[in-house]
Parts: C-alpha cells; structure tokens; sequence
C-alpha cells in the first residue's frame, strides 16, 4: 500500500502584486524578497515543500510578517498559491473548481483563528450547531452533536449562555467546539490562544493536547509562541520573509537549529523542557551494572530528572511495551541540565 500524505505542498509560492506571476517566471523559483520589493511585489510564502502526515501536529512558526497565515491559508485555498501544487490526500488542491473546494471545505476541514467570530446573538449550543445546519444536518441531530462537542471541551451547564456572558477562553473552547463539530479531517488553527492571557492560554493548550490525545486529528497549528510550538508540535516548520528555515522535531530544532535565524529562537530554551530521554540514551552493554530505577524513552528530560540524579548506577530506559531499549547515565543528565548554562553564562 503506497503512503498518501495527508496534506502535501511542491514549490509553492504566494506574492502578492500586479507583477507577481511574470515575476515569478523570470526568476526560475529563485526568488530574492528584496529585490521583489523594489518591482513592488510582496513574498508571502517562497518556495514551501513538506508534507504532513495522518494525525500529525505541524506547527508553523515565526515572527509577524514571516508568511505562517499565509501559507495556511493557501494550503486552505482561502488565498490562491501563485505557483506550486498542493495535495490534500492525493486531491490536486488547485485544481478544484468552487463546488468542490467548498464541499472539501464543509467535508474534510474545520478553521479556528485567533478571532472567536462567535454570533453574538445565538447560545453556546446554537453557534456549535450552526456550521451543521449549514450543512442540511436536521436541528435534532444537529442540536445532539453539538451538546457532545459542549462536553468534549468541557463547558456542560454553559451551553445557553450567550458569548457576551463568557470568559476569553470559555469562548475560545466555543469556536474549537464548533469547528470540531463537522468532524473534520483536517485542521488548520491559526493562533487560536493568542488573545488569551497567560494563564488561561496554558490551559486551554493543556485542553487542546487532551482534545487531540482523543481525536488524533492532522492538524496545522500557527503561533509566533515558541514556547507554544515546543508544547503541542510533533514536528515545528519555522518561517522567515516566506522560507522555511527548518522543518523539524522540537528536540532536533534545538539541539541541532539549521541556520543562525533559528538558533536564535532556541538559544533560551532550557534543554530538559524539551528533550526526551531517548535523546540522552546509550546502547545497553551486557556487563553494566544498573539501577533499579526504569524510565520511559518518550518522558520529558525535566519530568525524570531528580529521580535519575539520585541513583548512582546507570538507568534502564523503557519503551512503551516495557522493554529495555538503552540506559542513561546521571553525568549525562548533569551535562544537560548544568553545561548549557555555564556555556550560555
């Protein structure tokens, strides 16, 4: 069975002005954003391939102005891609007509963005259920689904409230139950918990990890939150001036940033927050002595590290079928934690 990726991007470009295309021609895919510039003509997205698998978090990153809504909303075809192709499960997105993008739209894709858009003059209940209805879903059925979406994020006893008489994050959870309501496939989120201050935003990315454990949906998320993106991400792209510097995991981002825009945003991230054990893991040698003490592959350097301190002996390293897949030693968790700070101060 040949693999299909769920969403797929070739060489796609976005630039913006009158000149754009016959621009674009000219320059053979090499396109320089400055000199675009001077002949008046933006570059949104430069030459963005990758792909994202089925149950994938990507999350695009970068500062304002890098190009992250805008790929996202060519990937959604909100905005039409200059050049390039993009795929959802193998469909030729460009090739769509309306009928069909809009059919793909309501089928397949649920949006949240950083603006709730709630209607103000309908309840929690009836906003969840509106998208169905659209869709020619009955008002039984569609007021049923939407009480379930009401539990999944956790607002039961609120749902004939109004959006006026709601927290920031209460309405936040309305918009995420509203789009998961039509069941998508695929979701594009773009910074959904950026409004939201610190400690209700910790929540609610909290939540959504919760909400995604359960659906395992492909979803692209959008933040200018590094932190954020080190949370939720399977894999980060980072974009600047509408290229992606790198498209990788948390850990390998900032252990290994490809080039110096990058190593800029990871230089500040405390190692142990972000990287599993198995990046400190060493093969297993028959003769070695080890601690009684077992740890997951997958557990969070931070979480595990007092308890590895304490030991003398080498740790066994589990995986999640309980078997022993390396070991690591406290100096090696020493080394982490302590010797980027010394280097850094």
């Amino acid at each position: 069975m040949s693999y299909t990726p769920i969403i797929k991007c070739d060489a796609v470009y976005k630039i913006f002005g009158a000149n754009a295309k016959k621009m674009l021609q000219e320059s053979n895919g090499n396109v320089d954003a400055k000199t675009f510039q001077e002949f008046g003509c933006i570059v949104g997205v430069n030459d963005a391939s990758f792909e994202v698998s089925k149950g994938e978090m990507l999350v695009v990153m970068g500062l304002s102005g890098s190009g992250k809504s805008t790929l996202l909303r060519c990937i959604s075809r909100l905005t039409d891609a200059t050049a390039g192709k993009i795929y959802i499960e193998g469909q030729d997105l460009l090739g769509l007509k309306n009928k069909e993008l809009i059919e793909l739209r309501r089928n397949k894709m649920g949006m949240v963005f950083q603006s709730f858009a709630l209607l103000p003059h309908k309840t929690v209940l009836e906003n969840i259920a509106f998208p169905l209805l659209i869709k020619g879903v009955n008002t039984k059925d569609s007021i049923s689904k939407a009480m379930d979406m009401v539990k999944l994020v956790g607002l039961d006893g609120r749902e004939n409230y109004f959006p006026r008489e709601l927290s920031g994050g209460q309405q936040q959870r309305v918009g995420i139950a509203r789009s998961l309501a039509v069941e998508p496939d695929i979701w594009f989120l773009d910074e959904p918990f950026s409004a939201l201050d610190p400690l209700i935003r910790k929540e609610m990315q909290d939540e959504f990890l919760r909400l995604q454990g359960v659906l395992k949906k492909t979803i692209m998320f959008i933040t200018h939150d590094f932190d954020e993106a080190l949370k939720l991400a399977d894999r980060i792209a980072i974009m600047k001036d509408g290229i992606i510097e790198q498209l990788d995991t948390p850990a390998n981002i900032v252990l290994n940033p490809a080039t110096e825009y990058v190593r800029k945003f990871t230089q500040e991230v405390p190692r142990e927050k972000v990287l599993k054990i198995e990046a400190l893991m060493e093969p297993i040698s028959d003769d070695q002595n080890l601690s009684d003490l077992t740890v997951s592959q997958d557990a969070i350097i931070e979480e595990v590290a007092e308890k590895i301190l304490s030991q003398e002996k080498p740790v066994s390293v589990i995986d999640s079928k309980k078997k022993t897949v390396g070991i690591v030693k406290p100096s090696k968790i020493i080394h982490t934690v302590f010797g980027k700070r010394k280097e850094g101060s």
